[in-house]
């Protein structure tokens, strides 16, 4: 209750006149109160201007039919477009190859792009968090398959991978409580290296090509492990992290 409340019985009834302050201890009351922060009446809101919006209102959710979603389906799509020129005529005709890069390489080019456009043009929706991964890993995955079954590529190399893949996405159900993993550099270079040693294998290379996409493919191997490793410390570290934090606030 404030000093004019008392004063005036509860604010209702009849009021007790106070005598007259003087100026001079008005003033010095004024800046008594400045000095040590009292806060004064809170300001009244601006009127709108006539005829002008009174209220802000917040921009509607995007929907799902918009350009960064289209590119993931696009892409998703494209998987079983891959695989069938992937192995046409038997597998190995260098023409069907190429029409099989070619697949592979706008699957991969959609794959830059799709997230890009949904940040920057506020596009992001629950339908693409859930869908861009499985179209990432379903193209990989398909491409990596085929080429084993094919013979063209070491089914170590694709169950190394894979297996990563994999592990990783059920750690971050893991730790999704506790927080996110943003990516790494690592994790964007193995994804690049990743790509063209794939895109390089589905064409029917010979000679020095051959042996260059050997060791590209090497290099996406052990960027493989070696991002896959460190994913699983700052997993580890942020599960311990978070469980500590509810002990540390009890």
């Amino acid at each position: 209750m404030t000093e004019a409340a008392e004063a005036g019985g509860g604010g209702r009834g009849a009021r007790v006149e106070e005598p007259a302050e003087p100026a001079a201890a008005r003033a010095a009351g004024e800046a008594l109160a400045e000095q040590h922060g009292t806060p004064g009446p809170a300001p009244e809101p601006a009127a709108a201007p006539e005829g002008g919006p009174a209220v802000q209102r917040a921009e509607p959710p995007p929907g799902i039919w918009n350009i960064a979603n289209m590119l993931t389906m696009l892409r998703l799509l494209l998987v079983p477009v891959f695989v069938s020129l992937l192995f046409a005529a038997g597998g190995h005709d260098p023409k069907w190859r190429s029409v099989a890069w070619a697949s592979f390489a706008i699957a991969m080019i959609t794959d830059l792009f799709d997230g890009e456009l949904a940040r920057r043009k506020g596009l992001v929706t629950d339908f693409g968090k859930l869908v861009d991964p499985i179209a990432d890993k379903a193209i990989m995955g398909s491409a990596l398959i085929g080429l084993s079954v094919l013979g063209d590529l070491p089914w170590f190399v694709t169950v190394v991978i894979l297996a990563r893949e994999l592990g990783i996405t059920l750690m971050r159900f893991w730790v999704i409580r506790h927080g996110v993993i943003p990516a790494s550099r690592g994790g964007k270079l193995k994804t690049l290296t990743q790509g063209i040693a794939v895109g390089m294998y589905v064409l029917a290379l010979t000679g020095w090509l051959a042996t260059a996409r050997a060791v590209l493919m090497g290099a996406a191997v052990l960027l493989t492990l070696g991002t896959g490793l460190d994913y699983i410390r700052q997993a580890v570290q942020l599960r311990r992290a978070g469980l500590a934090r509810p002990r540390a606030e009890a």
